[in-house]
Parts: structure tokens; sequence; C-alpha cells
């Protein structure tokens, strides 16, 4: 059996049963419990606090193959001679929430997110929840599971129990919630898909003041109600209609395993997350001038104005939930935010948390005297293209000819091409390279939306043909 069709840049994630199923997710378990044993026995300083150095945390969602995997997972992480707690059914920034709760060498999240059904896979953290990807120990991972041939070979005797943790992480979540001002009631739409915030939702913001909650496919019946992806348009739609007919204050529209949160306002707009952030800035920074807020290099700049004007540092951050991550760690950031509704936080061990974002929102609207669709309409100040993709076989040729034709303007290189001419031009794009596929993103944005259109018509011709398909 070969691995390597299941090992992803973040994660392990691919179609079950072919070729992910329970044979597989027993050696990457052990593998993960190998890895995890020797990652904390080899390290020196912070490591050496850990509470339960020979413990890994397990999770799973919803899919009707999570548990039958996340058994066989924890079997070989058993064997491997590490311990297991089990915290059982949750959102995947739970798990983030449970490995530091308990201090343990680190946990895993049976889960693939927003993916379709009929796929699965494993979201793996180390000690304090750092997240596990291909440059920071997943090849590892992979290359010891590569290489057991023999399961029974196996004789570690970790112990196994299972934990309700639900108590302590809804407390720990709700450190980030105000009650809305002057009694009032704020009334939202949220839409679980069939995933995890059908779980969440209920076990962490019922009975609270001054939040009613319209649900949308809440109930867990094994399969999605519709695609759990709330970047896609579409799947927006169940939670604006709601906002609408039930005159709410906002809706709120959960991913597949709930750790990411798009939001619409009173009107049933879909709200940017760059805008979002934006909202949040002065909410975070409030106390701490001089905070660092570290941001998706793809976001608008009315971002970077305001978390300058709220006196803090704007810190751009590559694309990805690892790299932002590593960033807010680095830098010490309050709070970051990524376009695509991950949103991270200093306060909840430098992770990502949809629950949290949900919490921040809600404290911020209810505070405010204003509707949701004024208080972002500051930071919608500048027309942005959004992101498309162009189809093109040499990637590495046509940025070098976008670095060569705009060299008199300031060039970023931290994540594929970054061109800035604002203060001349009145415009600045990014063009990033995909990891799997001959695709390159673009994003630009310009101070007016003549110029954006100039813009858009001299560098397309130069990215290869527009893919409509993703």
């Amino acid at each position: 059996m070969t691995l390597s069709k299941i090992f992803k840049a973040y994660d392990v994630r691919a179609i079950y049963p072919d070729p992910l199923n329970e044979a597989a997710a027993w050696k990457v378990g052990c593998a993960t419990g190998q890895y995890l044993k020797q990652h904390v026995e080899d390290a020196e300083g912070d490591l050496a606090s850990l509470t339960l150095p020979h413990t890994v945390v397990m999770s799973r969602d919803m899919r009707p193959h999570s548990e039958s995997l996340s058994k066989a997972f924890i079997e070989g992480v058993l064997a491997s001679g590490m311990n297991v707690i089990d915290v059982g059914m949750c959102d995947t920034s739970f798990i983030y929430f449970a490995i530091n709760h308990l201090n343990a060498a680190g946990g895993v999240q049976v889960t693939a997110s927003h993916n379709p059904i009929n796929y699965n896979g494993f979201k793996i953290s180390g000690p304090y929840a750092k997240p596990i990807g291909a440059t920071t120990g997943l090849k590892v991972i992979e290359a010891i599971a590569e290489k057991i041939d023999d399961p029974d070979s196996f004789d570690g005797k970790g112990a196994y129990e299972e934990r309700d943790l639900w108590e302590p992480y809804r407390e720990h979540v709700l450190k980030f919630y105000t009650p809305p001002k002057g009694g009032r009631v704020l009334k939202v739409a949220v839409d679980a898909a069939g995933g995890m915030g059908g779980k969440l939702v209920p076990k962490v913001f019922s009975n609270l003041p001054g939040l009613q909650i319209i649900p949308i496919n809440m109930e867990i019946t094994g399969t999605f109600a519709h695609d759990p992806n709330p970047l896609v348009p579409a799947n927006m739609k169940p939670t604006q209609d709601a906002v609408l007919k039930g005159k709410a204050d906002m809706g709120a529209s959960f991913d597949g395993d709930a750790d990411r949160c798009i939001l619409c306002d009173e009107k049933g707009e879909v709200i940017g997350c760059d805008h979002l952030t934006a909202l949040l800035v002065d909410h975070f920074t409030k106390d701490e001038k001089g905070a660092t807020v570290v941001y998706d290099l793809r976001s608008s700049k009315a971002l970077e104005e305001a978390i300058t004007k709220a006196g803090a540092w704007p810190k751009k951050g590559r694309v990805g939930h690892v790299f932002m991550k590593a960033t807010l760690r680095e830098t010490k950031g309050v709070f970051g935010g990524e376009l695509s509704g991950h949103f991270y936080f200093r306060d909840s061990f430098y992770t990502d948390s949809g629950a949290i974002a949900f919490a921040a929102i809600l404290s911020v609207l209810g505070q405010s005297d204003k509707p949701l669709s004024e208080m972002v309409a500051p930071f919608k100040k500048y027309p942005q293209s959004g992101e498309i993709n162009f189809r093109t076989e040499d990637k590495d040729a046509v940025l070098a000819e976008l670095e060569k034709k705009y060299a008199d303007a300031a060039i970023d290189k931290l994540d594929g091409v970054s061109i800035d001419d604002w203060s001349k031009k009145g415009w600045w794009f990014n063009v990033r390279a995909s990891n799997t596929e001959p695709l390159l993103r673009l994003n630009a944005e310009a101070k007016d939306r003549a110029t954006l259109a100039g813009l858009m018509k001299e560098i397309k011709p130069m990215l290869g043909t527009e893919d409509h398909g993703h």
C-alpha cells in the first residue's frame, strides 16, 4: 500500500475507502505516535514542561467513516506506545484547545474539512497545537508510515481513555463574548450545513444573554445539507435567505469542520474576510497599542490602513493556516485574519477558531448602535478583483515577466509576486502559483473602478487563459 496519495501539504486527506481506509489510518496513527514521542523526547526547553508528554488527543467530525478511521488511528497510536485521550465528535478548533488544556504531546482531528462527504483525513498537530504540515514533520510521519510492513511487530501498550471537555471549551470560547449593551438581543441566523457547527453552536452559544439564534441545518445526520464550503457564494444562500426572512442582525455560515466562519450583514450581503478583520482590529488592539495584527497578503489596502490607524503594526502573512499561525506566533501578534475565513487569536494559543471569530463579531456588533452593514461600509472603499485563476503551463516564466514589466513598482516575493504601485498609480496586485495545478491565482485592487479595469486589461493577457472551473 503506497501512502503518497493521501499525504498533502498541510494534512492527510483523500477519498474513502480508496486510497484512505482503516489499514492506512492504523499506519498513519502508529507513525504519528512514533513521531510525537521522538519529537517530545528530543526536545528541550518548553517541551520539557508538558504535563502529558506521552499522550495524543483524538477527535473526529460527523462523517459516516470518521468513527471507524478514528478507531483504527487510535489503535495505531496505542501500538506505538503512546497514550490516547479521545474527546469525541467536535469542531476542529476544539482539538487545538484540548491539546493545550491537557498540555499533551499533540492531537489529531479526523476530518476532511469542507471537502465532499466521501473524503476524509487527519489534521495533525504537535505540542501547543502547532500545525504539522509537509515542512514541519508530516513528511517524516509519511516516511515512518511507509516503512511499516507488519503491524503485529508493534507491541506498545498505550492507555486509552475518553473525556468530555465541552464545559471548559465553552468557558474558553465565551471569554471572547461580551453580551450586547442595554439589554439588546441580537438575532443571528446560523447555518451549520449538517457539519460540526451543528454540535458547536448548541453546546457553546445556547442560553446566552443577548443572543437569539435562528438555526439552519443543525441536525447531524452523517451527511451535509449542502456543500459545506461557505466561500462558494451559492452555499451562503440559506444563511442570506434566513437573515432576510427573520429580519436578523447578521448571518453566519460554518464550513464542514466549523473552524471557518463566513458572515453576511442584515441586508444579506456577504462580508469579505479582509473587511471583517478590519472591523475587529480596534476590538483586539484597543488595550494594546503597538500590537501586531497579521493579515493575508491578498487583503484590501483598507485593512492595512485600519491597522495603522488603530496604532497597531500591520504584518503581511503568506496564504495558508500553517504560515499564518507561524507568523502570528513569531510576531506575538494579537490577532490575524485570512480571506479563506480562518481567524487566528493569540489568546487561543495562536490557533484559528470559527467559534471565537463568531463570539468576537457578536461582541463588536452588540456594543454598537449601528447595523453591521454600516460598521463594515468604511472598509469597502476600494474595488477588488476577487481571486481569478488562469491556466498556464510555465508559471515561473509568467511571474518573471511580471517582475520585468513592473520593475519600477515595489515588488515583494513573500508568496508568489506582489507588485504595488499604490502611491503613484493607485493599484496593487498579487499573482501566486497553485502548488498542485498549472494555475496562477490573481488578486488585484485599485483606488477606483476605472484604474482597476485598466490594470486588469493590461495584466490578464500575460497570465494565460482564464479558468472558470476553480
